[in-house]
């Protein structure tokens, strides 16, 4: 017999309301005030740090203020991320023993395969890339994470149904006019949206749906609409009261990073490679790297990896972390050397590594 879990849709609210509800609902769960629950959310323009990071470091705040966009911080950890309505949430709450599986990575790999069916349903040909991405084609069209509280567990998926990259791309502090075209665009080839992949949005409730059954039929659960509780409302005004303050959004400030957008492109033996790196000279940390250029290398998603696992490396472990990357997976580079991918790297950054040394 399927066992009920809530359904719940709060709609389209402010950062701060968001992040009030997650606290509340995550707590609520752990004390066992509240049940299962599968909640839809979405947000006005905001921007959302992770919950270690500062908002000077990671942040165009200055563009934030002039074009409206709230700023809050998560009670999850990751890297920061624009919000708008262009976006869906979903989450799931519940407790450490009720899928079967209790470490966040079974859960992270059962859920997203549930959430990648159910874009299958709506004709996108969806599948769960490790650690906690959902691709089609190889370019990313959900991202997820996940908090635990006690016994009780959060995980939180983000769906792109449109998305504005230049807009995101100023938010998170690459200003749009630093990048040029082709950084640009390359920005966009690794992220794709329900509009573009078939023309038109869909209407919001026919998405939910089919987000809904997925997660029931693989769940085995019977979703039932519902509110919040009396005990998760009074929660829910506390939470606010502290998450809504200054406080909170500057729980960790730091000073504002020497961040700048370096590119070098150099022909190889084994093909031509271009890369944009996004540097914080202060710490000697590699913010994000995109490649490009005229090469061969499959699995074709090996690129978006290796992009992945150079996020927020120290400048001294470049060549080690991608040394690591390609000797734990196989990927065919043709006559290019793994070795060039840090070489061009490190060509692009040569005056900032000079200047931090």
């Amino acid at each position: 017999m399927a066992v009920a879990w809530r359904l719940l849709d709060t709609g389209l609210r402010r950062a701060a309301d968001n992040i009030a509800l997650n606290r509340t609902l995550l707590e609520s769960r752990a004390a066992g005030e509240s049940p299962n629950t599968l909640r839809f959310l979405r947000f006005t323009p905001c921007a959302l740090l992770g919950y270690h990071q500062s908002a000077a470091q990671e942040l165009d705040l200055e563009y934030c203020r002039d074009h409206g966009i709230e700023v809050q911080r998560r009670i999850t950890g990751g890297g920061a991320i624009y919000f708008d309505p262009g976006q869906l949430g979903w989450e799931l709450y519940f407790g450490r023993r009720d899928l079967g599986v209790a470490d966040m990575e079974s859960v992270s790999r059962r859920l997203c395969e549930l959430a990648a069916g159910a874009l299958r349903r709506l004709g996108l040909d969806a599948r769960f890339r490790p650690r906690n991405d959902i691709e089609v084609g190889g370019r990313k069209i959900s991202g997820t994470g996940g908090v635990s509280e006690g016994e009780a567990l959060l995980f939180q998926g983000t769906l792109l149904l449109d998305c504005d990259v230049e807009k995101m791309l100023r938010v998170l502090r690459i200003s749009a006019q630093k990048l040029s075209d082709k950084a640009v665009a390359s920005a966009r080839e690794r992220i794709v949206t329900v509009r573009e992949l078939i023309g038109q949005l869909p209407p919001l409730s026919e998405v939910q749906q089919a987000l809904a059954e997925a997660f029931a039929q693989g769940l085995d659960i019977a979703l039932a609409p519902d509110e919040l509780s009396a005990t998760e409302q009074a929660r829910f005004v506390a939470a606010l009261e502290e998450i809504a303050q200054p406080g909170w959004i500057d729980l960790v400030a730091k000073p504002p990073a020497d961040r700048s957008l370096r590119h070098a492109t150099q022909k190889f033996p084994g093909g031509l490679i271009s890369v944009s790196v996004d540097f914080d000279a202060v710490v000697g940390r590699i913010k994000q790297v995109w490649f490009s250029g005229d090469f061969f290398v499959t699995p074709r998603r090996a690129v978006l990896d290796l992009e992945a696992a150079l996020r927020n490396v120290a400048l001294e472990h470049l060549e080690d972390t991608v040394a690591q990357f390609f000797a734990a997976r196989e990927v065919d580079c043709l006559q290019l050397d793994p070795a060039s991918f840090a070489r061009i790297v490190r060509q692009a950054l040569a005056p900032a590594a000079l200047a931090a040394s």
